[in-house]
């Protein structure tokens, strides 16, 4: 740590009004260094949890997500939070897999000119049945893409 390595050339009051943190702060976590049982009693509790939802990630084949990982716990008879499990996964850089890449559903060709504007983007007729506008889109679902068509007649 930066004000470990520079405390006895400048003091740790004087490092600290750079950032600005409260030398009370440092010198807490010094303490919390020396002394586990003196950190929050979240953070004793997180230090506790944190191996269990590592080791529960790790069983899993480093494939399950933290909604997974809290269910293995409970089943093991841990009492914690689904957002614990959730926070201790991110401050662990660790995450479930994901699977398959994104679908890529349009493949534009830059040497193509853009089609024309044909209504100049006014989408009021003048009579019925005069001016259609149409679109479709992908939808994912578990099964597969559906394409939805929209169509609306003026």
């Amino acid at each position: 740590m930066f004000i470990d390595d520079h405390r006895g050339e400048y003091g740790v009051e004087a490092i600290c009004r750079v950032p600005p943190i409260a030398p009370s702060t440092y010198h807490h976590h010094q303490a919390v260094k020396r002394d586990p049982s003196r950190a929050s009693v979240r953070a004793q509790r997180d230090a506790g949890f944190g191996p269990k939802v590592k080791t529960c990630w790790e069983a899993s084949g480093k494939r399950y997500g933290a909604v997974k990982v809290w269910y293995d716990l409970a089943a093991e008879g841990e009492d914690v939070a689904r957002c614990t499990v959730v926070r201790l996964m991110k401050e662990m850089g660790i995450q479930d897999v994901i699977r398959g890449k994104g679908k890529k559903t349009t493949y534009r060709d830059p040497a193509l000119p853009c089609p024309e504007d044909k209504v100049n983007r006014d989408f009021k007729a003048s009579a019925p049945n005069v001016l259609w506008v149409a679109d479709f889109t992908y939808v994912r679902t578990a099964v597969g893409f559906v394409y939805v068509a929209l169509d609306h007649c003026s």
